[in-house]
């Protein structure tokens, strides 16, 4: 889930490479400023939301146009990144040399690249999940990286819960976003997310729990990504009728595909259309991972266009707020909570 048909960079564009140890100082820099900005007055924006991504680019692929519909509204927006994404494919071939069985630079060259996507969605408050570098890339289920000492996959669930928890006490969002049980296709990282993100989020709250993580603060809702079969079904329709028998992953229904959710299953639908720009932005940061030709994004030229900008998700935890529409689905993360 990476192609896209994207506007290509300008010519000559190309990211300056640093060493690790420089962009992981510039990291916690940046990391540390924010949480600063955060503890003078956590409670001055009145609406608050923290998302928790597995890897740069998650971010951006699934909620991206979410989270820059809500930071333009003056939302305060936190995004959690649990790994560097060390493992990711490298589709730049003068990048190549960064990859896992290479330099093992990419995790490094990574964190320039989500931070250039943070600035096209105005998202000024990230942080990565017990500092930059803390836990790696898990790699696809059923790789050799899943046993590797440090990834996400094998991390100490209690330590990475209070890691979040300390998060979730700062920032006091009402609102957490993350993966469902099957993080969205089944990766090990994406997994794991959901099980520290759901945890952090019912002990967040719990004054017995961790009190030196700071005062209890319990979020009001609990979302997980979601695409509707019905939204994957209408692309794989329509690129047929465009005369593109295989592009859509080489299947023809929705229910072929490794993700996706019964409409009947999702609750919330947020129309963030006029922030396509936005996340298109925010795709072309991540240059390694996105490439500028391929299937996935195919519609975004045309009729899918408003489509691509429109995310979906199912709520875990708290209470359904008013809907609207044939599946009355809220159109507002906030929806039922005073503001």
């Amino acid at each position: 889930m990476s192609d896209a048909t994207l506007p290509p960079p300008d010519p000559g564009e190309r990211m300056r490479e640093q060493t690790a140890e420089a962009v992981l100082a510039q990291a916690e820099t940046a990391v540390e400023d924010a949480a600063m900005d955060v503890d003078m007055a956590p409670l001055d924006v009145p609406r608050r939301m923290l998302l928790v991504h597995a890897h740069p680019d998650d971010e951006t692929i699934g909620t991206g146009a979410t989270m820059a519909k809500y930071a333009a509204a003056g939302v305060a927006v936190t995004l959690v990144t649990c790994t560097l994404g060390e493992e990711g494919e490298v589709l730049v071939p003068e990048l190549e040399h960064l990859a896992a069985d290479k330099d093992d630079a990419l995790g490094q060259h990574r964190i320039g690249e989500l931070a250039a996507a943070c600035e096209a969605l105005r998202v000024t408050d990230h942080r990565f999940l017990g500092g930059p570098g803390r836990w790696r890339d898990s790699g696809m289920m059923g790789t050799p990286a899943n046993d590797r000492p440090g990834c996400f996959w094998q991390a100490d669930l209690d330590e990475a819960v209070a890691e979040l928890v300390a998060v979730v006490r700062e920032v006091r969002p009402q609102v957490v976003v993350t993966y469902d049980s099957n993080g969205g296709y089944g990766h090990p990282d994406h997994v794991q997310a959901h099980r520290v993100t759901v945890a952090a989020f019912d002990a967040a709250g719990d004054p017995s729990y961790g009190p030196q993580l700071g005062e209890p603060w319990q979020p009001s809702k609990l979302y997980f990504s979601a695409v509707p079969r019905s939204v994957l079904q209408a692309g794989i329709d329509l690129l047929r009728e465009a005369g593109d028998t295989s592009g859509f992953f080489g299947v023809e229904r929705a229910e072929d595909l490794p993700f996706g959710v019964p409409d009947e299953q999702v609750t919330t639908e947020v129309d963030a259309a006029d922030e396509l720009e936005a996340k298109v932005a925010a795709m072309r940061a991540h240059k390694t991972q996105i490439a500028v030709d391929g299937p996935f994004f195919a519609l975004s030229n045309n009729i899918g266009q408003r489509a691509f900008g429109i995310e979906h998700y199912t709520l875990g935890r708290g209470e359904r707020g008013p809907g609207s529409g044939p599946h009355a689905w809220e159109d507002d993360l906030f929806a039922g909570l005073d503001a």
